[in-house]
């Protein structure tokens, strides 16, 4: 059975985000609001929770495409190659909000990650997914939760994915109405980005 939680956005109570930690801490899957969908993720350093989001998804871990999701651009360098000016512009002026940037990994991946050649890296524009990250002081590895529904591809209602999602994490949090459009991903691994999937994030700033 997973804990319910409700949390505020316009402010996030710390004593709420420190239990969520906790269970990020302890190996312990949650599901989480995001500036898109609601987003299913886990400690980036634990091991066997990220074989639990792996199995769960029915991917192998290694091939797997999570996204990282980080706090700001500050420990961007932890993850991926060093990046020219313009495309740090690029991350400057769309970050954070609702997209995926695809980037040159470096050699500093977590260990299930070390042969991959690129990340993707999520800063998210919500307050809640922000403390979290920012408390636990390191990213959570992140996917969306799909929905076997064809005209909800997203679930959005907090109490539905609950039920839906009960037995298989740790912890649920109720932060409003999620959206159902995914986030914008855009590769910016070569010379020229390229938009992989165009989602809530407007192509304009680009």
């Amino acid at each position: 059975m997973a804990e319910f939680i409700k949390i505020y956005p316009e402010n996030p109570n710390p004593r709420e985000i420190q239990k969520v930690v906790k269970v990020l801490r302890n190996g312990g899957l949650i599901i989480y609001p995001t500036d898109t969908v609601y987003g299913l993720g886990c400690d980036i350093t634990n091991i066997k929770a990220l074989e639990r989001i792996a199995k769960i998804k029915g991917v192998k871990l290694e091939k797997s495409n999570f996204s990282f999701v980080c706090e700001d651009l500050s420990n961007l360098s932890d993850y991926v190659k060093q990046i020219d000016t313009t495309t740090f512009k690029i991350l400057k002026r769309a970050l954070p909000g609702p997209y995926t940037f695809i980037l040159p990994g470096s050699k500093n991946l977590p260990n299930p990650f070390k042969k991959r050649k690129t990340v993707g890296i999520r800063v998210p524009d919500n307050s809640i997914a922000l403390a979290i990250v920012t408390a636990l002081g390191n990213p959570i590895v992140s996917t969306s939760i799909r929905d076997e529904d064809d005209v909800l591809e997203y679930t959005t209602d907090p109490e539905l994915i609950l039920e839906k999602w009960d037995n298989l994490v740790d912890l649920v949090i109720d932060g409003g109405y999620g959206d159902n459009e995914a986030s914008t991903i855009i590769d910016l691994s070569e010379d020229t980005p390229i938009v992989v999937r165009e989602g809530k994030g407007s192509l304009e700033i680009f």
